[in-house]
Formats: structure tokens, sequence, C-alpha cells
């Protein structure tokens, strides 16, 4: 009897109330689901568009077909642009990230006359806007005479690889804990014995993001590339010249390959980090 007399006094809760608390518990969660959402519908609909059996235009879904990822150099010079887009992003993203290590050690374990000079010089090609900077590496390469193409491409895009790959491997630097060299010199080990054992080694997981980091940004990059690179044609400047007219559904199947490619990594990476960590 006193128990079905609580239940009567009990409040009733209103259901706008309890969506209010609802929501407060899972406001992080909605946030998220929104974001990924806005993040992944262009993905979404560029995987969608590369099964469409388009024709000349893919603007218009007209039906389904797997030719596109059996053929996905059916477009004409599509390839021939991913290839170009490949080779100037290996290039650069190898000599980014042998100077831009190179850097980031000299800055983050040294210190000398001019250091934080060249900390703050390194960060302006990363805040200079791309335009500014396409721009005038352009007008340097014609007056010194030498004309946009596939070279002086690779040398913009290190220019502003540079900055991206120092920033990445000086943050791992930084993280470092010198305890552990100092115990391998202890150990009787040379300076080069300790950085090849030692230092290398705990720094290579932010040499490689740092290197994926600079490839994806070259291999992405449309402005700077288009100031530079004269008649050579990259993936970027291949899917802009084709977008007025509908971007070949070739192009979606190797922009989704990338895709899944990319995110194979990530997850390759995860895993073994997680393996090292049990």
């Amino acid at each position: 009897m006193s128990k079905k007399i609580a239940e009567a006094k009990a409040p009733t809760i209103s259901p706008i109330i309890r969506f209010q608390r609802w929501f407060g518990r899972n406001l992080i969660r909605v946030y998220m689901f929104l974001a990924f959402t806005y993040l992944f519908i262009p993905v979404a609909y560029t995987f969608a568009f590369s099964f469409n059996d388009s024709g000349k235009s893919n603007l218009i879904w007209k039906g389904f077909t797997l030719d596109n990822w059996q053929n996905p150099c059916g477009a004409p010079e599509v390839c021939n642009a991913l290839a170009n887009s490949i080779k100037i992003g290996l290039l650069a993203t190898i000599f980014s990230t042998i100077l831009g290590t190179m850097i980031a050690f000299a800055i983050g374990r040294h210190k000398f006359r001019g250091r934080s000079t060249s900390n703050l010089l390194i960060f302006l090609p990363m805040a200079t806007p791309e335009i500014v900077l396409g721009a005038s590496l352009l007008s340097l390469f014609l007056v010194l005479h030498i004309n946009p193409g596939f070279w002086p491409t690779v040398i913009a895009h290190v220019v502003f690889c540079i900055s991206f790959v120092v920033v990445t491997v000086k943050a791992r630097i930084a993280s470092l804990d010198p305890r552990l060299e100092q115990a391998a010199m202890d150990l009787y080990a040379n300076e080069f014995q300790t950085f090849r054992r030692v230092t290398l080694p705990l720094v290579a997981p932010g040499i490689a993001g740092a290197a994926l980091l600079a490839f994806s940004l070259s291999f992405d990059d449309f402005i700077i590339t288009n100031f530079n690179s004269g008649t050579v044609i990259t993936f970027p400047k291949f899917v802009y010249t084709a977008a007025a007219r509908g971007i070949p559904a070739q192009a979606n199947v190797i922009a989704s390959s990338m895709f899944f490619l990319a995110l194979a990594i990530v997850l390759a990476g995860q895993i073994v980090n997680r393996r090292k960590a049990r």
C-alpha cells in the first residue's frame, strides 16, 4: 500500500525534460555524429559516383556499373595526371622529409645564434596564403629564366612541405626522454651509435607521419601547382578542368582508391601501436 502511495506521489517527468537530459548526456556524441556526417558526405558521393554509368558526363546518376573500376584509365589523361602527381609527391616527400628532419634536429637539439629567428621563419610558408606563395615562386623561376614545368613544381612543393615536416618531427623530438640517450652513452655507445640505435627508432614514427603528411599535401595541392607546373597536368588540375562537364567516373575511382589506401595506412598504424603497447 505504501509503495503505491509513493508511486502516486512521485512527480511525472515530461518528455521535454527527458529529452533535455538525454541530449545533455549525449551532446558530444551528437556533435561527433554531425561532424563525421559533414566530413564524409563528399567521400560517400565520390565513392557512389565511381559506379555511375556516366558516359561523357558524370553529373547525373544514370545506372550502376563496375566498368569504371575494371578500367580506371578509361578517361583520357586521367592516369597520366595521376602518375605526374605521384612522381611529384614522392620526390617532394623525399626531399622535404630529409631536409625537414635535419632542420628539426638542429632547432630541437642545438642552441645557436639565430635559432629563434629560424624557428619563426619555418612557420612563414605555413602562414603564407598559397596564392601568394605560388605567385612568388613563379616570379622567382621566371627571373632565373626557369620555365614552369615538372621540376619547378617539385621545388615549389618542397618549399611548403618542409615547414610541416619540421613542425611534426620537432614535436616528436621534444617529447623524447633524454635519459634514454644518456643511458646509451653510459653503456659506451658513441654519438653515432646512440643516434642510430636509440634516437632514430624513437623519432621514426614522427618522421613517417611527417612524410605521409608531406605526400598528402603535395598530391592534393592545386594553387601552387597551377602557377608552376606549366603544361604538366597533375591529378588536381585534371579534376579542376574536368569539373565543368562533370568529373569522369574514373577520377572518382582513383580518388576513392586513394582514400581507402590512406585509411588502410592509418588503421595499420593504429594496430601496430596497440600491439606495441600490449
